[in-house]
């Protein structure tokens, strides 16, 4: 690892035992997050306590000082901290050459990777939803793979919010106030162990910023943060809130993480062979580094050039309007300023952004100073390269490509499906995309297959009916209503999972479009079906909202029979549940709007069967074996025709194919078939939909190619 040691100030609030000091260090690097083994110790320390917070750091800042005597006095914890830490130190420091390092010892300049926002656990919220769980996953699997990683981001104060929904529907919006005392963050500290502090010019005057570490596995993520006593309330409020709505706010947002980022970086002495933009909201970084390169005598048509030598760019939109877009005179306001302390042309930094339409995008000016850029699918970076080939051209550079998405099997996998794989081939570590799925299957019984996938969705009912039952608790409802909720959910009845962001074009309501038809399924005697929905709306998206509305009161209907439900405040903790205990994931898009998605591998590493349009990563991974499409492979019509024809297909592959496969049953009550089509399933989807996979595609097509060799300082 080429990265600098990135120094931090030790916590103060965690008190443990010389004996147990080791589980400092594990706390705090979320390797835990996707190692059952850690997550099994910190649950054994107080189980009452994890369940509260499923956050070791919490954990052990409020755990009595008695409990420690106890667990000194037990051997099986004892040995279970001591395999706990062989494990932790054999990760961080393997004693043979990691994936990275063998294919490219030569190559050891470090990657910066810029994101909006990071997913790695439901106890650091600072996510939203598909970016954030993207980037990462994109982190864990680079530390996997020993590349010489460092993310930036930025630590938002009160994250994304919290969703309560209230009796009629309606989506209610609670922001956590977070703490960084009590989650796995440690503060960066300078040269003299005081925290580092960085100046940041913003619109004619300077605010001030601090840095945090997230450690994740190998990798280092740097989270900025400007809620700092010393800086003005206006501007403490920046890092506040992830996906503000305010326009200028929002631009303020992406300074931070562009401008600031790459100061950050540079007050650490990292120096990036490649910087990584994924999507547009850090491309303000680019400006940052052309305004190094004529610091230090380049042109500036030759800083442009040596910016866009060792940039790369993934846009993540299918839409025009997807794209971060701002007024002119908005963006003039912040950068004119700016640019004559650098004595830098304002009028061509704004043509970097500019489309023909008077506005300031940002997607565009990533384009204009990158060597690649890549969509997230294959399809994705069709429809991407007819958004902006057009722009490429003018500017004498390539088409959009494509790296199709993957997930980070060790998170998203379940525990006992885990657990019957990691006894055919051992540890999820290294390039994941490499293990023998497929030997591994064919050595598991259908039994041991169909028995694990039980266990894991019992879990996601009585998940289901706790988190449901406090909701209506709330709501009001009688104890013999909350006890009746004790029958919702069967597992013996086929489940089908549905939860993403409620955007309009993901068509939740698709299901709902015949509601006769609808109860019909979900009403057989001898073959019935039970629907579970989650899922948030931006709170500035009213239709979104509404699209929540009808989902629930349609969970309300008795003619549904309980068969219909909906879960409030969808995070990465119901995601597991749901994508590890469903029978099936349903993924109804109007195509080709689904850049990639990335729910439906999940659930299929599991076990689990997609039932999808023909649309992002299901264009590459669809397969008659192990799932199903539904409507036409093109758009046919406008939309209320498009979402006719989906609608009635949908109702007929459940009806003809899905239901009576998974009913089909021998006598012992196992579903052959359908348990082949699991295996097929994650077989054949867990390698090629791997994180691993994905970044092992950037690593060889697009950051040792474009890496560039540091600067001597």
């Amino acid at each position: 690892m080429s990265v600098p040691e990135i120094k931090c100030r030790p916590p103060v609030r965690i008190e443990l035992p010389v004996q147990f000091g080791r589980l400092r260090d594990i706390a705090f690097n979320l390797w835990w997050t996707w190692t059952p083994q850690a997550r099994a110790l910190f649950r054994s320390i107080d189980p009452a306590c994890w369940q509260r917070y499923r956050n070791p750091i919490e954990l052990l800042i409020d755990i009595e000082p008695t409990r420690w005597h106890e667990l000194a006095d037990s051997q099986e914890f004892i040995r279970g901290y001591r395999e706990l830490v062989r494990r932790f130190d054999h990760y961080v420091a393997p004693d043979h050459p990691t994936w990275y390092e063998t294919h490219y010892p030569e190559t050891k300049a470090p990657i910066a990777y810029f994101s909006t926002e990071f997913g790695w656990h439901e106890c650091l919220h600072i996510y939203s939803g598909g970016l954030g769980i993207l980037s990462g996953d994109h982190s864990k699997s680079a530390s996997d793979l020993g590349l010489p990683f460092v993310g930036v981001g930025l630590m938002y104060r009160h994250g994304y919010f919290r969703q309560t929904i209230n009796p009629d529907g309606q989506q209610e919006h609670f922001y956590p106030d977070y703490d960084p005392a009590r989650i796995p963050l440690l503060p960066v500290v300078d040269a003299d162990g005081n925290d580092l502090k960085i100046d940041l010019p913003i619109a004619g005057r300077v605010a001030r910023m601090r840095l945090w570490k997230a450690q994740v596995g190998r990798a280092p993520v740097l989270l900025l943060d400007t809620d700092l006593i010393e800086n003005h309330p206006a501007d403490r409020a920046i890092t506040s809130v992830l996906y503000v709505s305010g326009r200028e706010m929002r631009f303020c947002q992406e300074w931070v993480l562009g401008i600031g980022g790459a100061l950050a970086l540079k007050a650490l002495g990292i120096d990036p062979g490649v910087w990584h933009m994924n999507e547009g909201h850090s491309s303000l970084l680019s400006l940052q580094r052309i305004a190094e390169r004529t610091a230090a005598g380049e042109s500036f048509e030759e800083a442009i050039e040596s910016t866009r030598q060792n940039s790369v760019f993934t846009t993540h939109t299918p839409v025009p309007a997807g794209n971060e877009i701002f007024d002119r005179e908005l963006a003039e306001r912040y950068l004119t300023p700016w640019c004559q302390e650098r004595d830098l042309p304002v009028d061509k930094i704004l043509q970097l952004g500019d489309t023909g339409d008077g506005a300031f995008n940002l997607t565009a000016l990533a384009l204009r100073t990158s060597a690649t850029a890549n969509g997230v699918s294959a399809l994705h970076g069709d429809v991407s390269g007819g958004m902006w080939n057009k722009l490429l051209a003018s500017e004498s550079r390539g088409p959009v490509t494509s790296v199709t998405n993957g997930v980070h099997a060790a998170t998203w996998i379940g525990p006992e499906v885990h657990e019957l794989l990691r006894a055919q081939f051992g540890e999820f570590e290294g390039d994941v995309s490499a293990l023998p799925f497929d030997t591994a299957l064919n050595a598991i019984t259908d039994e041991e297959l169909w028995q694990a996938h039980r266990v894991q969705k019992t879990r996601l009912v009585e998940v289901a009916r706790d988190r449901l039952r406090d909701q209506l608790a709330r709501h009001g409802r009688s104890p013999e209503e909350l006890r009746d909720l004790d029958r919702l959910l069967d597992p013996d009845v086929l489940l089908i999972g549905f939860a993403r962001r409620f955007a309009t074009y993901k068509r939740a309501d698709l299901l709902l479009r015949d509601m006769e038809q609808l109860k019909s399924i979900v009403r057989s005697a001898d073959r019935p079906v039970q629907f579970l929905f989650a899922g948030k709306a931006h709170p500035a998206d009213r239709p979104g909202q509404e699209l929540i509305r009808s989902i629930w009161n349609a969970t309300r209907d008795p003619e549904l029979d309980g068969k219909l439900v909906f879960l409030e405040n969808y995070d990465m903790r119901i995601g597991r549940y749901m994508v590890q205990g469903v029978d099936v994931w349903l993924n109804n898009p109007r195509r080709p709007l689904e850049a990639s998605g990335t729910s439906g591998m999940k659930a299929a590493m599991n076990g689990g069967l997609n039932v999808s349009v023909y649309d992002g990563w299901w264009c590459e991974g669809y397969d008659a074996a192990h799932g199903w499409t539904i409507g036409p492979h093109e758009k046919q019509g406008d939309d209320g025709h498009e979402d006719h024809l989906d609608a009635v297909d949908l109702y007929r592959v459940l009806s003809d194919e899905v239901v009576p496969c998974y009913y089909d049953r021998d006598a012992d009550g196992i579903p052959r078939a359908w348990i082949q089509r699991m295996r097929l399933a994650i077989a054949t989807l867990s390698p090629q939909f791997a994180a691993a996979r994905m970044v092992r595609d950037y690593s060889e097509g697009y950051y040792v190619p474009h890496s560039r060799v540091p600067q001597k300082s």
